[in-house]
């Protein structure tokens, strides 16, 4: 027996075949860490592992999916009043406060799990979920990006920097996890030795004319907004 349209079956086609939902994209967050110590601005950058499902094999900055505990993650500084309203802002309804400080509070904390890097004031409290406060005062909101329909995963990533010298962090101590391989510090004028996703070497040109235009990377600045609609590759301004 046909099921009828109230049976919970999948969706169906005209021509009979299964219809499918298109997946939803996920919060997610990813920090350039960036070194200007020498003459030349370098970006951190690890390997995706070979078993993951999405983008495997590529070289891309530390980053993952937003937690759903990541919003009571405690932090030592928070974001810049301009950053924090860049956050919330959107094509649609804008997000709450406590919604855009756990994106920037997942990017911390992807930072330390896949480079072993505190972003903030280290403690040593047992029970915490890390062992630092994230200091987000720094981070800087650089760009967003919505992963296309017809992946096997989809993400909605804001891109955030931050130089290391700002936060104190050490370039030479950044550890390898079972998530980045092959951490590298890679000149953003010259990355031509990596396999990179398209939306990466996007990013990082907009990093590379963002240090040309202000090398402080103010946080007064638009947002690109890369996106699909209706099979075409978009960018605005947030």
């Amino acid at each position: 027996m046909r099921p009828d349209r109230g049976s919970g079956g999948p969706a169906q086609s005209q021509a009979g075949a299964p219809r499918h939902q298109p997946l939803r994209p996920r919060d997610a967050a990813s920090i350039m860490l960036l070194d200007r110590s020498g003459k030349r601005v370098r970006v951190l950058m690890g390997k995706r592992h070979s078993a993951h499902a999405f983008m495997p094999d590529l070289y891309v900055f530390p980053g993952g999916r937003r937690d759903p505990t990541d919003h009571r993650l405690g932090f030592s500084g928070d974001l810049n009043p301009t950053v924090l309203r860049a956050l919330k802002a959107s094509e649609g309804r804008p997000i709450s406060d406590g919604r855009a400080r756990a994106l920037a509070l997942a990017a911390a904390r992807e930072l330390f799990e896949e480079a072993g890097v505190c972003l903030g004031t280290e403690h040593h409290r047992s029970r915490a979920p890390l062992p630092f406060l994230p200091d987000l005062t720094n981070l800087r909101y650089m760009a967003r990006a919505i992963t296309p329909p017809g992946q096997s995963r989809r993400f909605d990533t804001r891109f955030f920097a931050v130089f290391a010298d700002e936060v104190e962090i050490d370039p030479s101590k950044v550890l390898e996890s079972r998530e980045l391989q092959d951490l590298q510090w890679i000149d953003v004028n010259d990355f031509s030795s990596l396999q990179v996703p398209e939306i990466t070497a996007i990013i990082l040109s907009d990093l590379r004319s963002g240090l040309e235009s202000d090398p402080s990377l103010p946080p007064e600045r638009a947002i690109p907004f890369y996106f699909t609609r209706r099979g075409r590759f978009l960018r605005t301004l947030l």
